[in-house]
C-alpha cells in the first residue's frame, strides 16, 4: 500500500516531464498523463480519493517544473 502512494507522488510528475520532452508541448504531456491515471482508475488500480489526490498534486508539480523547463531553455537559446 505504501508503494502505491510513494509511486503517486513521483510517477505522474516524471511522466508529464517525459511526454512534454517527447512532444514539445506541455499541456499535451498533461493530457496524455492524465488520460493514463483515468485509465488506471477507470481499471480499479486506484482504490482511494487520497491516491487521486496525490496523483492530481504530482501532476501540479510536473506541470510546474515543464514551465520551468521551458523557460529555461528559452533563456538559454536567447
Amino acid at each position: 500500500m505504501a508503494l502505491k502512494y510513494l509511486s503517486a507522488f513521483i510517477l505522474p510528475g516524471l511522466l508529464v516531464i517525459f511526454f512534454t520532452r517527447v512532444t514539445y508541448n506541455r499541456v499535451i504531456g498533461l493530457v496524455l498523463t492524465v488520460a493514463l491515471i483515468a485509465a488506471s482508475v477507470y481499471k480499479g488500480y486506484t482504490d482511494s480519493y487520497w491516491l487521486i489526490v496525490i496523483d492530481a498534486f504530482s501532476l501540479t508539480v510536473g506541470f510546474w517544473y515543464a514551465q520551468v523547463m521551458k523557460n529555461k531553455l528559452k533563456k538559454s537559446t536567447t
